[in-house]
């Protein structure tokens, strides 16, 4: 039995020692962009979203915070950014009675990336989600938040690389 605890002692320990490095995606690399406009429409709730996420790369004005300010050097390329979504909701399927039983939230998105006025990039993106009705229409409500915020991240993540690697293609 004490042959048993030492081992595991030695497993959890060795399991601690070696965690993993956990970094956020887009928060401490230097990507040499700066978003010096982003002008948005559509639905609120995405660009809600994806304004949050964006700030990380936007230039910081006078008055705001500095610390704030993105990591890039001279050579950093600056963009200005439309972006228009739309939020739509499909039902998937029915019951015998004629309710809805699946549900389907499609974020779609038109992204225009201008560089010295000129279009370098114009894109359309989409997310699509399917999930449950629930009889409970309070935490139906709620998971509809939910899956509307993680696809707009997941739409987010794919705008920050598609300006990202704008100079690759």
């Amino acid at each position: 039995m004490n042959k048993i605890n030492i081992r595991l002692a030695f497993l959890f320990s060795i399991f601690f020692i070696t965690s993993c490095a956990y970094e956020p995606i887009f928060s401490q690399k230097n990507y040499n962009i700066i978003l010096d406009k982003l002008t948005f429409s559509g639905d609120e709730s995405i660009n809600s979203v994806i304004k949050k996420q964006l700030s990380l790369f936007k230039k910081v004005e006078d008055g705001e915070d500095k610390f704030s300010q993105p990591k890039a050097d001279d050579t950093a390329k600056s963009y200005s950014v439309n972006i228009y979504s739309e939020l739509n909701e499909v039902i998937v399927s029915k019951d015998t009675k004629g309710d809805p039983q699946k549900f389907e939230k499609i974020v779609k998105i038109i992204l225009k990336v201008f560089h010295n006025k000129k279009i370098v990039l114009d894109k359309e993106l989409e997310n699509r989600y399917v999930y449950n009705n629930d009889s409970d229409k309070f935490k139906l409500e709620q998971s509809e938040k939910i899956i509307i915020e993680n696809l707009s991240q997941n739409i987010t993540s794919e705008i920050i690389s598609s300006i990202i690697n704008i100079d690759d293609s």
